[in-house]
């Protein structure tokens, strides 16, 4: 709505008249540099390969390939990817306390037929001049890919709108998902309820639970591999 070359009304009369920050105008995004998407690129590497190793295990590996990077610094960018080394212990999967937790209903339980169970969870995935977060449906039975979608950021729109779209083909019987705040939100909760689907969620707490469905499916990596870097 704003009009940077209106001779009639300079950009801070436009701010006020539609109540928005006027230093906001002026904001332009800073790319990461090349040598920030590269450790990244090696952080990932490492947990990768090695998945238990924490942001101190990461950092001395750094530091043993000649790359000089603190602790707090593989931390921050740890975070920000939406990793941690697996290990057992509370918080694993973070979620909005007000939000209600659903029981872990795969116990000992095989997916029988297609869309019987769906297991969906959100990955981090490496480019060549950046990185994307991926979010993905499978069907347990078939270990076909029902949805995914790439984005910059893990706002609820994108997590939403490829549940949407994985609807508008089919419904599962029981969606499985972690406990994070995204998946227990009451617009995803709500999504789920009024199609009359089960609601399963990995137990807090458990190390083998608490790993990205993507990393206990060696099937899956292979179809992820083939969607991006065929």
């Amino acid at each position: 709505m704003l009009d940077s070359d209106c001779p009639e009304l300079p950009l801070s009369t436009q701010s006020k008249l539609l109540s928005v920050s006027r230093s906001g105008l002026y904001y332009r995004a800073v790319l990461p540099s090349p040598e920030e998407i590269s450790l990244r690129h090696r952080i990932d590497e490492i947990t990768t390969r090695w998945p238990f190793f924490g942001s101190r295990r990461i950092a001395a590996s750094l530091k043993r390939e000649g790359l000089i990077v603190g602790r707090e610094r593989v931390q921050t960018f740890m975070r920000e990817m939406g990793i941690e080394g697996i290990h057992p212990g509370p918080n694993l999967s973070k979620r909005a306390l007000s939000h209600k937790v659903y029981p872990y209903l795969l116990r000992n339980i095989t997916a029988q037929y297609p869309h019987h169970i769906w297991g969906v969870d959100i990955t981090y995935i490496r480019l060549a001049h950046g990185l994307m977060y991926l979010v993905a449906i499978i069907d347990w039975h078939s270990r076909y890919v029902v949805s995914w979608e790439l984005d910059q950021t893990l706002e609820m729109p994108f997590v939403l709108d490829y549940v949407d779209r994985a609807f508008s083909t089919a419904l599962p019987a029981i969606f499985n998902s972690d406990q994070g705040s995204r998946f227990t939100s009451n617009s995803y909760i709500e999504r789920l309820l009024s199609r009359n689907i089960q609601i399963s969620m990995d137990g807090k707490g458990r190390a083998i639970e608490s790993l990205p469905f993507f990393q206990r499916s060696p099937f899956f990596l292979l179809i992820i591999r083939d969607i991006f870097w065929s």
